[in-house]
């Protein structure tokens, strides 16, 4: 994991953080408002359609039947409605960038212990 925690600056701040296979972008701020995306969906006492197929689903067995399952077909609905980019203003973007190829850069792998020792 590199040193340097500091986010990617932006209204959705980026943390990347190395893995032994390359990196991993934590995106927590997107994921808050994905959520508020959906409890706005949801809460919505001009359209209430989505509450209405909420409790439509939980109250229904689910049993599979021809095409998508009711709570694929919600998920979809709600997806559409939640935010889904991510934007990097000026120089958020080289930043990004660069803590992208400073995670997945080369770093040596620890030897292996020789047979026997522990």
């Amino acid at each position: 994991m590199p040193a340097d925690r500091e986010p990617v600056a932006g209204p959705i701040p980026i943390y990347v953080n190395a893995t032994p296979s390359g990196a991993q972008l934590d995106l927590s701020a997107l994921t808050a408002l994905v959520v508020g995306d959906v409890l706005d969906a949801l809460l919505d006492t001009e359209d209430t359609g989505l509450w209405d197929r909420l409790h439509d689903l939980a109250d229904t067995t689910r049993t599979p039947d021809e095409g998508r399952l009711p709570s694929e077909e919600l998920v979809a609905a709600l997806a559409e409605r939640s935010s889904s980019r991510v934007p990097l203003y000026g120089p958020a973007a080289l930043e990004l960038t660069r803590k992208l190829r400073e995670a997945v850069a080369p770093r040596p792998v620890p030897s292996q212990r020789e047979a026997g020792a522990a």
